[in-house]
C-alpha cells in the first residue's frame, strides 16, 4: 500500500489528512484501477475523487508527502485518529478509481519485446533527478529526453521526460523471446514505481505497449 500525508497548505510540515492507496493489477502487471481511502475530519472513507485530483492538480501535489506505513501511523496518532488499521481494515474503506483498459499494440506474430510504462505526475528537481538515477542505476543516454538507461536479467529500463515539464515515466522493456519470469517482472515494476514515488512523483498508471 502507498501512504501519503496531506497538509493544509504547501510548506506546512503538519499533516491534516492521510491518503492510502493500492494499485489493482492485472495478471500482466498493468494497472486496472487504484483503490483508496482517506482519513479526514475524524473518520475513514473511500477517496476516488481525491485520488483523481492528486494526479491532475499540481497545487494538491505540493501539499502531499509520500511516506511509509510507520510514518502514516505516527501521523494518524498525532491527529487523534488512534491506531492505524491493518491492511485488511483499510481495504474495508476502499473505493476504486478504474483506469482505462486497452489492448496492447500487436506488433506482429513473431517473438516481440514487451514494453511497460509506469507513468508519473509531477516534476523532478536536480537533486531528485540525481537520486532517481542512483536508485535505478542509470547510465547516461544520448537522447536529451531520457535521463538514463540500465538493464539486468533480460530487462532494460529508462527514465524518460514526457513533454515540456509535463510528466515522467519509467519504461521497462523485456528482451524479445527471452521468456522473462513474470514474478521478476512484477518485482521490477514495483521497485521502480516505489523508488520514483519516494522522490515526490505520483504514480498514475502502468501500461503495456506490446
Amino acid at each position: 500500500m502507498d501512504y501519503y500525508l496531506i497538509s493544509a497548505a504547501a510548506g506546512d510540515p503538519e499533516p491534516a489528512e492521510i491518503l492510502v492507496e493500492e494499485f489493482v493489477l492485472n495478471d500482466d502487471h498493468t494497472a486496472a484501477g487504484i483503490d483508496s481511502a482517506a482519513w479526514r475530519a475524524g473518520s475513514w472513507a473511500g477517496a476516488p475523487a481525491l485520488t483523481r485530483e492528486l494526479r491532475s492538480d499540481a497545487g494538491l501535489r505540493a501539499r502531499v508527502t509520500a511516506v511509509d506505513r510507520p510514518a502514516a501511523a505516527e501521523a494518524l496518532a498525532l491527529l487523534g485518529g488512534g491506531e492505524l488499521p491493518d491492511e485488511a481494515g483499510l481495504r474495508a474503506h476502499f473505493q476504486r478509481q478504474p483506469l482505462p483498459a486497452e489492448s496492447p499494440l500487436d506488433l506482429g506474430s513473431g517473438p516481440a519485446a514487451r514494453r511497460y510504462r509506469i507513468l508519473f505526475a509531477g516534476q523532478l528537481g536536480e537533486r531528485e533527478l540525481a537520486d532517481a538515477r542512483a536508485a535505478l542505476r542509470l547510465e547516461p543516454a544520448a537522447d536529451p529526453r531520457v535521463a538514463g538507461t540500465a538493464g539486468a536479467d533480460g530487462f532494460m529500463w529508462e527514465l524518460r521526460r514526457i513533454g515540456a515539464d509535463i510528466a515522467w515515466c519509467v519504461d521497462v522493456t523485456t528482451r524479445p523471446g527471452g521468456g522473462q519470469d513474470v514474478t521478476a517482472l512484477g518485482a521490477l515494476l514495483h521497485h521502480h514505481r516505489q523508488a520514483i514515488r519516494g522522490l515526490g512523483l505520483i504514480p498514475v498508471t502502468i501500461e503495456r505497449f506490446a
